[in-house]
């Protein structure tokens, strides 16, 4: 499924990794742990005027048409204010303005906001969460997205066409025998219905992967409980590692898609904030391999022509 280079440098053994049928590619060169480039524990400012809070979540967020909100535990969830996806959500997941750990409840809520919200409309949903400025999100009040696009974003149509060659060419599904793969590995941690393991080919510093029996986002619902354990029990891994900043993104296939995809849960830790600054890389960029532009190129070209004057 993967292949490994080695090559020996001065400073240690570096490794080339690919995946065979998706190109996916990495570099792994454990002796850069050593720069220890993280930073301490975070410690968040007072929130101000957080749109998230309680007091002004149910007054300055935007509406869905018919002018509701979906409510689930502490959870909320609404139309993004700024989109860049076909539909995109947002789901508040605390009352509490900054947590230093979650509750099984809270994700359940969570997820179950955000499952409801993107049934809304058609296509490939994703649910995804950046924790943390030094992991991409522009508040710190917890909050997870969810994207449904009418094209898949560039992994999962990797992914899509690897099960297609696979199946053709060995006549089996290509997530199964991954499933198997993983399980009978070094890199598998734990679960039987929903298997976890660290990814071979990681996207992101410690890339934990969750594949699920299921596909699509209409088959999930059986699942959540259990995938709400999971995530916690990795992030509690992340936490010993002394990191709390990370991005994760649940993808599907859309309903009705008979192509052989298994919905996976991603997840890789970032290094702990810097307080002044946000990274400008959060989980589009690092999990669907698609980055957000603010810029339109052809306004960059008038801008620096117009500055010329």
């Amino acid at each position: 499924m993967f292949s490994v280079r080695e090559v020996i440098t001065p400073s240690g053994t570096l490794q080339y990794r690919e995946e065979q049928f998706t190109g996916l590619r990495c570099r792994i060169s454990p002796d850069r742990s050593k720069r220890h480039i993280d930073q301490a524990s975070y410690n968040p400012p007072d929130p101000g005027d957080c749109p998230f809070c309680r007091e002004n979540v149910f007054s300055v967020t935007p509406t869905f048409p018919d002018g509701s909100r979906i409510t689930c535990g502490e959870s909320v969830t609404f139309p993004n204010l700024f989109p860049f996806g076909e539909g995109h959500v947002v789901t508040v997941i605390t009352r509490d303005h900054w947590v230093t750990s979650f509750t099984r409840h809270q994700i359940i809520d969570a997820l179950s906001g955000q499952i409801e919200a993107l049934r809304r409309y058609k296509g490939y949903a994703s649910i995804n969460w950046n924790f943390l400025p030094s992991a991409g999100a522009s508040l710190v009040h917890p909050h997870m997205q969810g994207l449904c696009d009418s094209a898949p974003s560039r992994i999962v149509e990797r992914y899509l066409a690897a099960g297609r060659q696979y199946r053709h060419q060995y006549g089996r599904a290509y997530w199964d025998d991954i499933r198997d793969a993983e399980k009978a590995s070094d890199r598998y941690l734990f679960g039987e219905e929903i298997v976890w393991s660290a990814h071979a080919v990681p996207q992101g510093e410690r890339e934990v992967r969750g594949i699920l029996p299921v596909s699509s986002l209409g088959e999930v619902d059986p699942y959540v409980d259990l995938l709400a354990g999971g995530i916690l029990e990795i992030l509690s891994l992340y936490r010993k590692f002394g990191t709390c900043a990370f991005n994760l993104s649940l993808f599907f296939n859309k309903d009705g898609d008979d192509g052989d995809l298994s919905a996976f849960c991603s997840l890789i830790s970032r290094i702990n904030p810097n307080p002044l600054a946000t990274s400008d890389s959060a989980f589009m960029e690092r999990l669907h391999l698609e980055p957000i532009i603010m810029t339109l190129p052809e306004d960059l070209g008038n801008f620096y022509r117009n500055t010329k004057k």
